[in-house]
């Protein structure tokens, strides 16, 4: 056997570790340092957006205050585009690359809460943070901050844009902003959301249709002569029978949830009009699009048995995430990196205090970073699906509340609002920043980024769900 020199042996392991594994380099240093150096700008405004807690098409506010911040540190501001008030773009820079960042601020209706482990709302019936989206634009705003100033100082060359994306929560503000191009000329784009754990994601969460479906009939009296009435009630309750029985004949991985928003006023009346407010999901669109033709055909023959008119309107929806594997690497090298988050004692108390109340173990806070690989698919759906379906998106959750607790709730919005909130939003700003220094300084990074996504995309139409004109608040 040949003898091989010891030096030749360390110069060929060295040549064969991944990128991610080399020490980080001097801009990627600075990045998560000037995030660090704006945590108290970032604190303040995720806590003041907490505060105005405005659900989605009415966060004039909360908006302005991500706009306004923006415009302070020199971002070219351009505000109330793809037909939405509350949506801006700020942009720095010039030439390629281009890399985007989305950030989101809507809250979700009815989950006012104080910070505390009990449930207490600040105002009865209020909108609350339930998602974490007061953290979200934060955090990814600060680390369009910290890239700006690298490319400010010569150490990156590029474009750095950030997107202010309302209304995900309802109506999908970024599927209109596709439709509008604003995310055309992208090299990537990046995006994170809170959650009770923290990893690159490598599952993409659920494609979604929203609609709804009316009946119109003919009203009489109730007792008198009910035989002259044609209930719109009776037609939305055969149309709810029909999707439930359909329950038993899908796929496992389909969801069809709804809500009746209208089916009569008065008992001794038969109604003439009724509503109802459907969404289905599946982890592809292709499987809604079956089960979606299928409920069409439930309400037109419920609409038929009650002898009454129907219309099925869609209002929107999202696609699912196609997962960059390439860029969840250079996520989960970043978040490596950086290290796991710590908590102090009291904190840990908080966070068992809400699991406790919720009835979950009382395990604390996950601060631990979770492997690429075993990954379980997790129910949801975003408006992030439909732009990677446009352009290259690299995707990650960090931990911002306790594990196990319900998410779209208060313990989600009273976590969200404190220290173990803050924390996580630090930690996704400076994963972030880094990663983005990884493509701007890296161009094979960034060619395995674009080369992953034409892959994924192959064979793959994008048509989006939306109607045409501009988007509507949801009723």
């Amino acid at each position: 056997m040949k003898c091989i020199h010891p030096f030749v042996i360390l110069a060929a392991i060295l040549v064969s570790l991944p990128l991610a594994a080399q020490a980080p380099s001097p801009a990627k240093q600075k990045a998560a340092a000037v995030a660090d150096q704006l945590a108290g700008d970032l604190t303040q405004l995720s806590d003041q957006i907490w505060q105005c807690a405005e659900t989605a098409l009415k966060e004039e506010r909360s908006s302005a205050l991500l706009a306004d911040y923006a415009a302070k540190l020199g971002f070219k501001v351009e505000r109330g585009v793809a037909g939405m008030s509350t949506a801006f773009v700020a942009t720095y820079g010039e030439g390629s690359p281009v890399i985007g960042i989305i950030g989101e601020f809507d809250a979700l209706p009815g989950l006012s809460q104080k910070v505390s482990p009990a449930k207490d709302p600040l105002k009865a019936g209020a909108p609350g943070h339930g998602c974490g989206h007061n953290l979200f634009g934060a955090a990814s705003l600060g680390a369009a901050a910290a890239v700006k100033q690298l490319i400010a100082d010569g150490q990156l060359k590029g474009t750095v844009r950030y997107y202010g994306t309302p209304a995900e929560e309802a109506v999908g503000g970024k599927v209109y902003m596709v439709r509008e191009g604003l995310f055309r000329g992208l090299d990537a784009c990046l995006a994170w959301h809170p959650a009770d754990r923290t990893k690159a994601d490598m599952h993409g969460g659920q494609a979604l249709v929203d609609f709804v479906i009316e009946f119109r009939g003919k009203t009489a009296h109730a007792a008198f002569d009910p035989w002259n009435g044609r209930s719109a009630g009776d037609a939305l309750e055969l149309c709810t029978h029909g999707i439930n029985m359909l329950r038993e004949h899908v796929r496992p991985s389909v969801r069809m949830h709804y809500t009746i928003q209208k089916a009569g006023d008065v008992p001794n009346v038969v109604p003439e009009y009724a509503r109802l407010w459907c969404w289905v999901r599946d982890w592809q669109q292709a499987g809604v699009e079956s089960v979606l033709q299928r409920v069409r055909k439930i309400a037109e023959g419920a609409a038929l048995m009650a002898e009454v008119d129907h219309s099925f309107t869609i209002q929107g929806g999202d696609h699912e995430i196609l997962i960059n594997t390439a860029g969840a690497e250079l996520l989960d090298a970043n978040l490596r990196w950086l290290g796991p988050i710590t908590y102090t004692p009291a904190e840990q108390e908080f966070a068992r205090a809400l699991q406790r109340a919720a009835g979950v173990e009382p395990a604390g806070m996950d601060g631990d970073i979770h492997p690429l690989q075993g990954q379980e698919p997790e129910g949801g759906s975003t408006d992030v699906g439909d732009v990677s379906y446009n352009v290259p998106t690299l995707h990650f959750s960090v931990t911002t509340a306790p594990r196990a607790v319900p998410w779209h709730s208060w313990y989600v919005v009273a976590a969200s609002g404190m220290s173990i909130g803050h924390k996580g939003m630090m930690h996704a700003a400076k994963t972030m920043a880094a990663t983005m220094v990884d493509l701007y300084e890296n161009p094979k990074a960034l060619a395995a980024v674009k080369a992953d996504f034409a892959d994924k995309i192959k064979g793959r139409t994008y048509k989006s769900f939306i109607p045409a004109g501009p988007p509507r608040p949801p009723e």
